[in-house]
């Protein structure tokens, strides 16, 4: 199992018409696309501003081909530009678990 660990850096003051367009519009077309959500955050403690989010993939090649499916989708395309408005950094990682994590 692999999982996508993305963390955004939302402009001052936008996190919660952020959170709203997600919530209302945007998590629906993600999880029909990327599948398992493991977890979706928000910073109050240390570095504020940021949405961190989860997501899990059987193999790289899965993530390839459900992320290049969502980009697809005319509701994600409308709906892309309202959030990327609020977004003033975006970094992604691939983490594979350790043969011990609970997370295999």
């Amino acid at each position: 199992m692999y999982y996508e660990i993305r963390t955004y850096r939302i402009k001052t003051g936008a996190l919660p018409a952020y959170l709203k367009l997600v919530e209302e519009e945007g998590i629906a077309l993600q999880k029909q696309y990327l599948g398992e959500l493991i977890g979706y955050f928000f910073s109050e403690i240390g570095p504020l501003n940021q949405i961190v989010h989860i997501w899990a993939y059987a193999s790289l090649d899965e993530r390839e081909e459900r992320r290049a499916a969502l980009a697809k989708d005319p509701a994600w395309l409308a709906f892309a530009p309202k959030i990327q408005a609020l977004l003033e950094e975006m970094d992604s990682k691939i983490m594979k678990p350790a043969s011990f994590s609970p997370l295999t």
